[in-house]
């Protein structure tokens, strides 16, 4: 009896023996290698209150895809940088984040000043990357491992001001004369040479065609320069700080033309909206590319916009990330299927999926053309109508916005002169 005790102890003392190297070699293993996806984006500067949506969303996305169990079986690790809304900072953070943090995949940057110079760098080293409302951002490189996520269509040059002169000419009597105006920066420049082919079109008679420095911040003359051509309608192209800038001079300068705004895309950010309140009456918009309207309704966008609004206050992030958080999630979503489709990191088998396929997204469906801009336009042209006050909670909703153009998505009409409707 004692013999066997002893055997039954020994076998006992083997299997716990066994037990825990098991445990311990498992302890031992090595989790997955991260999957490292690099980025730059404005978090301060002229851009930084529409780069922190973006920022957000992709954060988002990436705490999404890794509690489902990440891309490939592995995580997923986000390493981005501050660009500063600085182009020139952008070459050397990508040629970092490939050279020297060795990322797998890269995306961004946000905005056509940033895009542009990304583009080059991201060429030598044949990474594809997905960039983040650039305006036309491809149209003289035609880097076919470029992707637009922008809803401007085959010609987004044009797209930022077609809409807003086909309201125009609704307007009696027709307009005759109009006024173009923009920084003097990529995304300015190419949505005023947009305008001026769609003014000729129209048949209008440009009668003010200039830009202003970027760092401009007294735009007192340029709308008294303005008012002095006497034009019919004002078109303007800016980023946030001079959007801001220019609706408040119009406003004390009682600007006064039949129609007056363009791709302000200063427009789209709560803390300036909230900013300008009332002084927003009146005012065209051709930058908005989100509603949250029911034809806008896609699947998932309620869940990505309510995760991204519970975490935007303690962020520090736009408080309602209507325009960019549904994009930045849905570039990092068709990624993210490209990736899982292909069974692969390989640039080339991504970049020929991702020009080869159409994608379900909570920003709609996307398909991409030749120079990696979306296959089909949906854009939209509005005016702001009725605002009262400084209070944010308005424009939560679209009551203070009306849809102008496309026809199939109007919800009001163009309230005019300018100087009648503010």
């Amino acid at each position: 009896m004692t013999e066997m005790v002893r055997r039954l102890g020994a076998l006992s003392r083997i299997a716990t023996a066994a037990i825990l190297f098991c445990l311990a070699a498992v302890t031992a293993a090595p989790a997955a290698d991260p999957i490292r996806i690099g980025f730059s984006v404005a978090l301060t500067g002229a851009v930084a209150a529409n780069g922190k949506q973006v920022l957000l969303a992709i954060q988002v996305w990436k705490d999404d895809t890794n509690a489902e169990g990440g891309l490939l079986g592995r995580p997923v690790e986000l390493v981005y940088y501050d660009d500063q809304s600085n182009p020139s900072l952008v070459p050397g953070i990508y040629t970092k984040l490939i050279e020297i943090d060795k990322v797998d995949l890269v995306v961004g940057p946000y905005g056509t000043n940033m895009i542009v110079p990304a583009i080059l760098t991201l060429q030598q080293h044949n990474y594809l990357t997905i960039g983040l409302f650039g305006v036309a951002a491809n149209r003289e490189m035609h880097y076919g491992r470029y992707f637009s996520m922008l809803p401007a269509g085959p010609d987004p040059m044009l797209a930022f001001s077609e809409g807003f002169f086909a309201v125009a000419m609704q307007i009696k009597p027709t307009p005759r004369t109009v006024a173009i105006s923009g920084a003097d920066a990529e995304f300015s420049k190419v949505s005023t040479a947009g305008a001026r082919i769609n003014a000729k079109k129209a048949g209008l008679n440009v009668v003010y065609d200039k830009s202003y420095p970027p760092a401009t911040t007294d735009f007192g003359p340029v709308v008294r320069a303005i008012q002095a051509a006497d034009a019919d309608i004002v078109y303007n192209a800016s980023y946030p700080l001079d959007t801001v800038g220019i609706v408040r001079a119009a406003h004390e300068a009682g600007l006064k033309a039949k129609m007056f705004g363009g791709n302000m895309i200063g427009l789209l950010a709560a803390v300036f909206k909230k900013q300008l309140g009332p002084l927003l009456n009146g005012v065209v918009s051709t930058a908005d590319t989100f509603v949250p309207a029911p034809s806008f309704d896609f699947p998932g966008v309620k869940e990505v916009l309510k995760k991204y609004q519970e975490r935007a206050v303690r962020e520090n992030a736009d408080p309602l990330g209507y325009q960019y958080a549904p994009y930045g999630y849905a570039a990092m979503q068709l990624l993210a299927e490209a990736v899982a489709a292909t069974n692969s990191l390989d640039q080339a088998k991504l970049a020929d999926y991702i020009h080869s396929h159409s994608f379900i997204t909570v920003a709609g469906k996307i398909a991409f053309g030749p120079d990696g801009e979306w296959v089909k336009p949906r854009l939209l042209v509005s005016q702001y109508q009725n605002v009262e006050g400084n209070d944010l909670e308005q424009f939560r909703d679209f009551k203070k916005q009306v849809i102008l153009w496309p026809p199939e998505l109007k919800s009001g009409s163009l309230s005019y002169p300018y100087d009648a409707a503010k």
